[in-house]
């Protein structure tokens, strides 16, 4: 890591990177334990115990992992910091949606250019975050996979939320950095489809040559919080918009609607994802 990307991640380093960080050290000198013993007992050297200490480079979700273990005495400190750190690694835009997504109760999204964060790999995440403009510093790049990847849990969430996906058929067939990082995602997404709580659908290219269809205008998401309101977050160009009106959110909603009835069914669009997957690419 650069010196420079050690001075902007001190900088950027939220609230709880800065307590982890501050914990973290308190409990290793209550053991007695220099940076490098430490280092050694959770797999890591003495130069990123100290970039953690200093929010250089903060703990990463297996360092927390492996903190907790050694030297969190049982209190579930750094188990429960966890989420939190997490978050502070979001792009300020998400940070505030990414809280709403975890505790779900439904989510609908429809996507026109990309597989949504919630349901990409781990390759085909680094490969978009990766290739972007301006280009990132490689270990900031891993913060944002190892934070967009960690959303996954709302997959397997108890209780269990509902979670819906439409995507432009342009997206199958739209790879990023390699056919192979492509197909293993298409192959991921049709796994995902299967699950009970998920459906996922595919607006289909030929919809466009029947007149159009609603879902011109772009991406969408829609959210139906655990307070049972419905509120719809956008993206453009790194600027996020989080409509909570009601009247807005609704008019939103009806379009999603609208959007789905024109989608492909659950089962064809199964069918033309596992088809695209299967295909061999020149």
């Amino acid at each position: 890591m650069t010196a420079m990307a050690r001075a902007e991640n001190k900088i950027e380093a939220g609230g709880t990177a800065h307590m982890v960080a501050a914990i973290s050290k308190a409990f290793r000198e209550q053991h007695q334990l220099s940076q490098e013993e430490l280092g050694k007992q959770i797999g890591y050297t003495a130069s990123a115990v100290s970039a953690m200490e200093t929010c250089a480079q903060p703990a990463s979700d297996k360092m927390l992992v492996k903190l907790e273990e050694v030297i969190g005495g049982g209190l579930g400190l750094f188990e429960k910091a966890r989420r939190f750190v997490l978050l502070d690694k979001y792009p300020p835009q998400f940070k505030n949606f990414a809280l709403m997504e975890a505790q779900a109760v439904t989510l609908s999204s429809y996507q026109t250019y990309v597989v949504d964060g919630l349901f990409q790999t781990e390759a085909y995440a680094r490969a978009l975050i990766g290739g972007g403009y301006p280009k990132l510093a490689e270990e900031k790049v891993e913060e944002l996979v190892e934070a967009r990847i960690a959303r996954k849990a709302l997959f397997d969430r108890d209780p269990t939320a509902m979670i819906e996906l439409i995507l432009d058929e342009a997206v199958l067939k739209r790879p990023f950095v390699s056919w192979e990082i492509h197909q293993g995602q298409l192959r991921s997404l049709a796994e995902d489809a299967e699950r009970d709580n998920v459906s996922v659908q595919v607006m289909s290219l030929e919809r466009g040559l029947r007149g159009g269809h609603a879902g011109a205008r772009g991406d969408m998401i829609l959210v139906e919080t655990k307070e049972h309101h419905h509120v719809v977050y956008m993206e453009i160009e790194d600027e996020s918009i989080l409509v909570s009106d009601p009247s807005k959110a609704s008019q939103l909603s009806h379009r999603y609607a609208k959007i789905r009835s024109q989608a492909l069914s659950p089962d064809d669009s199964l069918s033309l994802i596992e088809r695209v997957a299967g295909e061999e690419q020149r």
